[in-house]
């Protein structure tokens, strides 16, 4: 295995401009990973050939001192970012065939920062997932194993893909995007660091949409300074974006070497009874309290009482607006089209949903069509948005006493594929710590905290107030520092 994919981003920045290794050399490296691996299945469209190519300009970007912020970083893009002209499926039959002629405002930002993009990484079928087991191109492995057993596990979703990317050192960083969870529970699952910004931080143009309302671009990296470098890149306004805040963007490196001291730290203790949470999760969270503690940060015991109601609201309005979105998936315009014939426009539209849907899309679009319907709009629809705010109200009264909040990234580890295939329930109780934050569009990041008994990695979540991230990488950087000693490293990379 070469050297170079073990690096930092930051540290391979440093060295390339040292001349101590070619951009050519880094890009080949990692494809040459990406090869090895190919049977965790995290790449739908690879892109090697164009990276090559791009890695030969970023050399001569060096050799004439006009290298950019991140000249030469080989990264991989969740399939629901639009590239021009290349493949962009969101993991499913519906948009197998679909090539953008726009790229969107995430992917530009990065490619014009100097990343190269090597491939476009599997993911739960238009993001409905947290296992990345729902991709119309088949499931993603996580590297991760249990020491005592060789099952394939999931790397968690929607952004698997992504995860497993980073985590098998086949990218240096991986774009994701997150609606409920969608990074925060793979990077636990995958021993990563995940960002989930501020909603509105990151443009949301270009990307294909799943819950409007919750959507939001993110990053996965392997320690918390390259996740400040990348969102760096990432963030800013868009006016493409309807939904763009108007906010500069901030430094946010020196956060990541910045004291936690006199920050307040809340942790909401009355979450630490709900019930099917991991003993070993528990462990890890008393820890993380006295990792913050022993740093010199004040905990406070908060109050997140509507939390308790999160999963069920979520499960209202994302379907609702995942019923909208995809509406205009109908074979009329674009994607996939039945090849059935005589058919009236009715009967079309029919078999080319039946066909292009794979069965958990269509299970959040047959609730979303039920509870935006004209007799059960009140019942559910608009009482989830009444208690959406109630959550919304919770965080900001936590925050008048505390900084950030502190909180289990996943109930659970990374479990063996097929597990809990059969039982939705059970697969929307994996983001049960996750989903609150989303509700309230705060940012929040996952970080690796611990390792099981029998072997695989635990997160923690930060949650800090909207537009925040700079004490979000804060505090995640101390959780960071004070588990260097653990070796965040799938067994036999």
């Amino acid at each position: 295995m070469s050297s170079l994919i073990k690096l930092s981003i930051s540290d391979a920045l440093r060295a390339l401009k040292n001349k101590e290794f070619t951009v050519s050399e880094l890009v080949n490296s990692h494809i040459e990973q990406a090869q090895k691996n190919k049977h965790l299945n995290f790449y739908i469209t690879e892109t090697f050939d164009k990276a090559i190519k791009m890695s030969k300009i970023a050399d001569q970007n060096y050799s004439e001192g006009k290298a950019k912020k991140l000249e030469g970083i080989p990264i991989g893009v969740k399939d629901l970012f639009c590239t021009k002209n290349v493949k962009t499926t969101a993991g499913s039959k519906m948009l197998s065939n679909f090539v953008p002629t726009y790229e969107s405002t995430i992917s530009q930002n990065l490619e014009d920062s100097g990343t190269i993009m090597i491939g476009k990484t599997n993911m739960d079928e238009f993001a409905m997932g947290s296992s990345n087991t729902t991709s119309y191109f088949g499931n993603v492995i996580n590297p991760w194993k249990a020491n005592d057993s060789d099952n394939d596990l999931v790397p968690g979703g929607s952004s698997g893909g992504s995860a497993a990317a980073v985590s098998s050192f086949s990218a240096m960083a991986a774009l994701g995007s997150d609606t409920g969870g969608s990074i925060r529970q793979p990077a636990s699952f995958s021993g990563l660091v995940g960002i989930k910004p501020t909603y509105g931080r990151c443009s949301r143009w270009g990307m294909v949409a799943f819950a409007s309302s919750l959507d939001q671009a993110g990053i996965f990296t392997r320690n918390t300074v390259d996740s400040a470098l990348m969102l760096e890149a990432m963030m800013g306004f868009d006016e493409k974006d309807s939904t763009s805040m108007n906010r500069s963007v901030p430094e946010l490196v020196s956060a990541c070497s910045k004291s936690v001291k006199t920050m307040r730290v809340g942790i909401p203790y009355d979450l630490m009874k709900i019930d099917g949470v991991n003993d070993e999760i528990i462990k890890m969270w008393e820890r993380s309290i006295e990792i913050m503690k022993s740093e010199g940060a004040e905990i406070v015991d908060v109050s997140l009482p509507n939390s308790k109601h999160a999963l069920a609201v979520y499960y209202v309005i994302a379907p609702a607006e995942a019923s909208s979105n995809l509406s205009r998936y109908d074979g009329v315009r674009y994607g996939h089209r039945t090849q059935k014939e005589n058919l009236n426009l009715e009967e079309m539209y029919i078999h080319t949903r039946t066909e292009g849907f794979g069965d958990e899309v269509k299970r959040r679009i047959m609730i979303g069509t039920y509870v935006l319907s004209s007799d059960q709009m009140e019942a559910y629809y608009l009482k989830a948005q009444k208690v959406r705010r109630l959550i919304t109200n919770d965080f900001k009264l936590a925050f008048e006493k505390s900084d950030v909040i502190l909180l289990p990234s996943t109930p659970s580890t990374a479990f063996k594929i097929g597990e809990n295939q059969d039982n939705p329930l059970t697969m929307y109780l994996n983001d049960i710590f996750t989903i609150p934050a989303s509700l309230a569009g705060l940012p929040c990041s996952s970080v690796p905290a611990a390792i099981t008994k029998n072997g695989l990695p635990l997160g923690m979540q930060l949650i800090a107030p909207a537009f925040d991230e700079y004490n979000l990488l804060r505090a995640s950087s101390a959780i960071e520092r004070c588990s260097a000693d653990i070796n965040f490293v799938p067994r036999g990379f």
